[in-house]
């Protein structure tokens, strides 16, 4: 089914986009939520009336990801976690740790944003990259130390 997304939808398109999803999350998620229409001649009528709104909206939604860019660029956490032999660590630093260490520095971001492919298992220094806009990825530098 296609659909007109209301709203930026991360790994699905921006506001004002025409994509095809399958019929049941449009119809029991996305259009229930009031996050999309089905892509009719009608509604792609309205769109074309409102695209100086969503250009307007998605240059403000742009413009507030590259200030948080900025702002996550130059952070720098530290971590300590107990250490076993050869610098493992005993578990392991997790995207929620990393995510209540960022809020420490003042970066406020979600836990799906931070694109940690694995948990650090070893003490070192990581950089570690953040999704904050589709193709808006800062990265930052965690440092585990031992406890």
């Amino acid at each position: 089914m296609k659909v007109i997304l209301k709203e930026t939808i991360e790994l699905l398109g921006i506001i004002g986009s025409e994509v095809k999803v399958k019929d049941g999350y449009a119809r029991n998620y996305l259009i229930p939520q009031g996050k999309a229409v089905t892509a009719t001649q009608q509604n792609r009528n309205v769109l074309a009336q409102q695209k100086a709104k969503l250009d307007l909206q998605i240059a403000k939604e742009r413009a507030t990801a590259e200030e948080m860019a900025k702002k996550v660029e130059g952070v720098v956490c530290r971590l300590t976690a107990k250490v076993a032999d050869e610098g493992r660590l005993y578990g392991s630093i997790t995207v929620r740790e990393i995510e209540e260490a960022l809020a420490a520095q003042g970066v406020v971001v979600e836990k799906r944003m931070i694109l940690l492919k694995e948990p650090i298992k070893g003490i070192g220094t990581y950089s570690i990259p953040i999704r904050v806009y589709r193709d808006i990825e800062p990265k930052f530098t965690l440092e585990v130390a031992a406890e």
